[in-house]
């Protein structure tokens, strides 16, 4: 999840919207190019269709146009508590990892975003798990009739612990996820020529997306077998449509191997990469449209359209301070 540089001006509610309204709109415009994803991790679409355009226009054809939304709207339910769980343990991480003077190195850094994000995943993973059986499943016969449905169903018929089957690979994915990040964020100085603190919000638009197409690519094979751990259930049409059989985590990365060469842990990978820029396009210019908005609405800036700033209202105030000046009333001459 990307994130912004905190902004005082903004109250924590008015952030979290923005954050939030940002998520659920990227999500959304981007939701196929998951749902080609996930199809293609599993390995439910072989013999049908291959490369996200025709196993999307599949998908399309057979079971209908809103089926390429299928899993959407939880993975929007799940924003807001998973950003809130991230927040609080990045802060906590944080205060974990900074010295005796106050000072956090960037391996430390990333550490923290890495086993927040770690955290935040493992205490929402029953909605991601609902979120790729909805997925997987034909909408025209469906298993679930939606989220509380899955939830119940799942709990009832494979138990508590299956709404957490594959959630070891978060862990194990966060490794290669910290891993990548210091990579890039390390060399950004030399990609640019430039020292950070002057790069361009479309250079810094570039690095994030550069951040997320290393960092996906060298996880990508703990998803590839978290996805087919989340999707395998003897209690669904042709167990999940998974495409191999497997005993545990480790011999379900073998299975593939074994069967599909090391590069089968990478299907899925193209369209994957495909969402990056779209996803953070859309993700940063709604976030910041939202505040902008609020901006003005808390009296900082002279309309929602620029960021051109009132005359003679102090940047450095917090919208609360700034509202209880507005209501001392001014002397008399």
């Amino acid at each position: 999840m990307a994130t912004w540089r905190r902004d005082s001006r903004l109250t924590g509610s008015q952030r979290l919207l923005c954050a939030g309204l940002a998520g659920t709109l990227s999500l959304s415009l981007t939701a196929p190019l998951e749902l080609t994803t996930v199809l293609s991790q599993v390995g439910a679409m072989r013999g049908h269709a291959r490369g996200p355009w025709a196993m999307g226009l599949w998908v399309w054809r057979t079971q209908g146009p809103r089926a390429l939304w299928k899993g959407n709207g939880v993975a929007c339910l799940r924003l807001f508590p998973c950003s809130i769980v991230q927040l609080a343990s990045y802060r906590k991480f944080v205060t974990l990892f900074t010295d005796d003077l106050d000072h956090i190195s960037q391996w430390s850094s990333i550490m923290a975003g890495s086993l927040a994000g770690m955290v935040s995943t493992i205490v929402t993973y029953p909605t991601d798990l609902i979120k790729t059986r909805l997925i997987m499943q034909n909408m025209m016969k469906p298993s679930y009739k939606g989220f509380f449905h899955a939830f119940s169903t799942i709990h009832q018929q494979e138990g508590f612990l299956a709404l957490y089957r594959g959630v070891s690979l978060t862990v194990l994915g966060a490794f290669p996820y910290s891993a990548g990040s210091l990579l890039v964020y390390m060399n950004l100085e030399k990609i640019w020529n430039g020292p950070q603190n002057q790069f361009s919000t479309l250079q810094n638009f570039a690095n994030v997306c550069l951040a997320a197409a290393v960092t996906q690519t060298l996880s990508f094979p703990f998803d590839m077998v978290k996805r087919k751990m989340q999707a395998h259930s003897p209690f669904l049409p042709h167990c999940g449509g998974v495409d191999i059989h497997f005993s545990g985590v480790v011999d379900c990365f073998w299975q593939i191997i074994k069967t599909q060469g090391i590069l089968g842990l990478w299907n899925g990978l193209t369209p994957n990469l495909l969402k990056i820029v779209p996803y953070f396009g859309v993700m940063f210019s709604t976030f910041e449209f939202c505040k902008r908005i609020f901006l003005y609405q808390n009296g900082y800036i002279v309309s929602p359209l620029s960021y051109k700033l009132t005359p003679g209202v102090d940047q450095s105030l917090q919208p609360q301070e700034l509202r209880e000046i507005r209501k001392t009333p001014k002397p008399t001459v």
